[in-house]
């Protein structure tokens, strides 16, 4: 029986270069951000960053793992407040997720709140998914 405070088995994915060419070619977002330091820099950022729709996913796949049915999420939201940046490397960034269940409610769905961390800080705001619970 899930309940408020329950928490969500942690994830960590790492991101590298690679998974950033296979993100671009899925979603149509080839903006050299993600791909090309010396454009990344020219921005103002410190580097080549992943899309704020993979982080974004990667955080939702926390929750469908719970779940165990994609199916179950009925609502998704989140923040992007800082970016990861991915450097040309074998181990890329780390990214780490944990979630808690905020509340269960009577209608049989569940509030969860996901944390999503790189570096030992938060990359997306506001993180919440609304699941339904099995029957």
């Amino acid at each position: 029986m899930t309940a408020a405070g329950d928490e969500l088995p942690q994830l960590d994915v790492r991101v590298r270069r690679a998974d950033l060419v296979r993100y671009a070619g899925a979603s149509l977002d080839f903006n050299p951000i993600h791909w090309n330091d010396k454009v990344a820099e020219s921005v103002g950022l410190p580097g080549v960053i992943a899309h704020g729709m993979l982080t974004m996913a990667l955080a939702g796949r926390l929750v469908t793992n719970w779940t165990g049915d994609p199916a179950a999420v009925l609502e998704y939201s989140a923040r992007f407040i800082r970016p990861v940046v991915v450097p040309n490397d074998a181990d890329g960034a780390l990214v780490e997720l944990t979630g808690k269940v905020k509340e269960v409610r009577d209608d049989g769905t569940a509030r969860v709140d996901i944390t999503a961390k790189f570096e030992g800080k938060a990359v997306l705001g506001k993180a919440i998914a609304v699941v339904r619970l099995p029957a």
